[in-house]
Parts: structure tokens; sequence; C-alpha cells
């Protein structure tokens, strides 16, 4: 496993394939006042990229064609989050995805637990440590401890999706999952725009 660090975009060289795990840290949960700062992404090799961003950055041109790729599937968890922080920040829509956490919920019925930690203990057999999961990532070092932890974000993306589309075929569910990963980017756009915590489909 090797980690490569990038600043304020991704190099014009690097081959990341036809699906591509993806995962952002930010300074909070909240998309109009805490910024995005790290970008991490994952061929399924066990290499992570991780690309700096700067708080007056506007343009990542080769991360951002990643985003936009419609032959590149990105791959998520929690992908509501990300989708809408990358939007926010560089104005770009990101499609087609693939969320962990959706297919969990789909698929797992019998569980409450749907974290990544979680996943990757019960299905796997991996134990992620979330240390450094409120650390301060806003600052222009990271530590070797943050750079472990973000890059664990995204190795086993990949592995869990091959698990979760197994489950979703097998309970009859594919279909289901594939519109919800349709429609979250707009879910995300929602967000951006100002309905976060409204379920727009009430009555």
């Amino acid at each position: 496993m090797t980690n490569f660090l990038h600043q304020g975009d991704l190099p014009s060289d690097v081959e990341l394939g036809s699906q591509v795990a993806i995962d952002c840290e930010t300074m909070g949960l909240n998309l109009h006042r805490d910024r995005l700062c790290l970008v991490q992404l994952s061929a399924g090799n066990n290499d992570a990229h991780l690309v700096q961003i700067m708080p007056d950055q506007k343009k990542a041109p080769n991360l951002t064609a990643i985003l936009a790729d419609s032959e590149v599937l990105k791959l998520f968890h929690f992908g509501r989050f990300d989708i809408a922080a990358l939007f926010k920040k560089f104005n770009v829509l990101t499609a087609p995805v693939y969320c962990t956490k959706i297919a969990s919920r789909l698929t797992r019925t019998n569980s409450d637990r749907h974290g990544l930690k979680n996943l990757c203990e019960e299905l796997l057999s991996v134990e992620l440590s979330k240390a450094q999961q409120s650390g301060d990532w806003g600052g222009k070092t990271l530590t070797d401890s943050q750079i472990d932890y973000a890059a664990s974000d995204v190795l086993y993306l990949h592995k869990l999706k091959t698990v979760f589309d197994e489950r979703l075929q097998r309970e009859g569910r594919a279909h289901l999952a594939k519109a919800c990963f349709d429609f979250l980017p707009t879910r995300a756009q929602l967000d951006v725009a100002g309905w976060p915590g409204t379920d727009i489909f009430s009555h």
C-alpha cells in the first residue's frame, strides 16, 4: 500500500481506471460554512492518491475531469455529503456514482450499523481506526496518522461494492439501488441549494 499526497490537483499522468473510490475531508459537516480540505481517490489497487485543496482554490481540472466523466463510476460511502461538498467547491456534479452506505441500508436490514468502520469489520474482516475522524484537516501539513486515516476511507470501497452487488442481486433490489444512486447527485444539489433536512416527497 502506497499513499501519494498531491497539492491542488491530481497529476495529469495518474490513471485510476473505470471505477474510482472517492472520499472527502472537510472542516466540518456544514456545507455552507466548512471548507473542503482533502479529496482521496483509489483505483482499488491498495494505493491512494490524496489531493490537498487550498482555501482560495477555484479549479482542479484533472480531479474534476474524473468527477464529470460519464465513463468512470465513482464509489462513495455516504456519497450525498461528498458529492455536495465537491459541487459546492468546484461547481462540478459528480456522476455516475455508487454509494456503499445506501447499498448497506438496502441489503443489511437486520442491522442499524452502516458506518464504513462497521462494514469493513463485518464484511471484510478489516479493522479501521477512526482516531483522526475529527482531526484538523485545514493545516498545510498532514500527519502520517491523518494520511493513513484518509487513505483507509477509499481503500476498501471496491471490495465492499463486490459484496453488495451480490447481495443486491440476491435480494432483488439492484434496480432500487441503481435508481437511488442515479438520484444521489440531485439529492446533493438539493442540499447545497437549501433543502438538506427536508423530505421533498412528504405530504
